[in-house]
């Protein structure tokens, strides 16, 4: 069968462990002829998963660069679980020398190879002229918390080339008023920041944040302590990159609160780097609270996911609709998207109203199933 609508050209930067999933899925729902699970929308814009194709990708490990794609994907220290074994989507497209910048913590160089960055000693490329010359629509940034220059980067180089951005890590691009106005002024559609979990820890204590305020309960304390073994929480062991993450997390759970708590009574962030979890995350969740008659009520729960596939649902949603808004020539953030999708969105919502929004935004145009 001949595919009438173009594919969606589609450039990473970071072929880290969530890239591996993401490309993986592309495989896995690729050949479906009919929706299958772990989806939230089949089609987005008449575009499926097989319609996503991959034309550039970039990276700073020296086992990484200069590689093909489908090597890359599987390459030390990914650790991300292996569920699709055909033929990988844009398998061939070898993987350039990005800016390293400050993408790689000083620590990250004192752990054995098979968890640690090795940087390459490549000359970077012309991260704009690599884009122009891949044709790329969309660029996917998966750079590790606490790059906020190299994130940077990689939005001026969409900028430049003409690309829509979908920024998944915490440094803030679509909710950062100088760069949201660049974005419009470019004409280009940029969805961000921070990529939420299909159903992970943030989604899970947003809804039982917002479920408490609903049933009039008085939320008084909080946590969320997570932890895993793949090289996001390597990375995150330097507690100086963790400023705009920490801020991303909690963010998203007290804008669901009718009146924020203290900050000292809420507790949202990394907990520690445990190397056997692997891409296992695990996040230890408690809330309490006071209901009828002043009495205790308290939640506490554990929840454990595979965290990149956990992510990749989502960001094949962001990618189909930055396409969209490009093809429509949507520029600056997209909010609804952004509210739904993403933890730090230019504008906070309730789950409720973000994901209203969204579906009225890919709702609005034929071929979204």
């Amino acid at each position: 069968m001949t595919d009438i609508i173009s594919p969606i050209r589609l450039a990473i930067a970071g072929i880290g462990n969530c890239a591996s999933a993401l490309i993986q899925g592309l495989g896995f729902y690729g050949g479906s002829a009919t929706p299958p699970a772990g989806l939230m929308n089949y089609t987005i814009g008449g575009w499926t998963c097989r319609h996503i194709e991959v034309v550039a990708a970039f990276d700073v490990d020296a086992r990484k660069v200069g590689r093909p794609l489908a090597e890359a994907i599987h390459a030390q220290p990914n650790c991300a679980e292996v569920f699709w074994t055909g033929a990988i989507p844009g398998g061939d497209v070898i993987v350039e020398m990005g800016p390293v910048a400050d993408g790689v913590a000083p620590h990250m160089h004192d752990y054995p190879a098979e968890r640690a960055f090795r940087v390459c000693d490549a000359s970077e490329v012309d991260l704009a002229e690599a884009l122009r010359r891949s044709r790329a629509d969309v660029l996917v940034c998966y750079l590790p918390v606490g790059s906020d220059a190299a994130t940077r980067l990689y939005a001026e180089a969409c900028l430049r080339a003409g690309c829509a951005l979908v920024n998944c890590a915490p440094c803030f691009v679509a909710s950062n008023l100088e760069w949201a106005e660049k974005f419009r002024r470019a004409g280009l559609p940029v969805v961000g920041d921070d990529i939420k979990s299909q159903l992970g820890a943030t989604i899970v204590h947003r809804t039982l944040a917002r479920l408490f305020a609903d049933r009039g309960i008085d939320l008084r304390y909080t946590y969320q302590l997570n932890t895993g073994g793949n090289t996001d929480f390597l990375n995150m062991l330097a507690r100086d990159r963790l400023v705009s993450k920490k801020l991303s997390k909690t963010r998203a759970v007290q804008s669901q609160l009718d009146r924020p708590l203290d900050d000292w009574r809420v507790h949202i962030g990394p907990s520690d780097y445990v190397p056997w979890q692997r891409d296992n995350k695990v996040c230890f969740l408690r809330m309490e609270g006071k209901g009828f008659g002043g009495q205790a009520i308290e939640i506490e729960m554990r929840l454990s996911v595979q965290d990149s596939p956990n992510s990749a649902g989502i960001v094949v949603d962001a990618i189909r609709c930055a396409a969209l808004a490009l093809r429509q020539g949507i520029a600056g953030p997209l909010m609804g998207v952004s509210a739904w999708l993403m933890k730090s969105p230019p504008e906070q919502m309730t789950d409720h109203n973000a994901m209203a929004a969204m579906e009225a935004f890919i709702r609005g145009y034929p071929g979204t199933d």
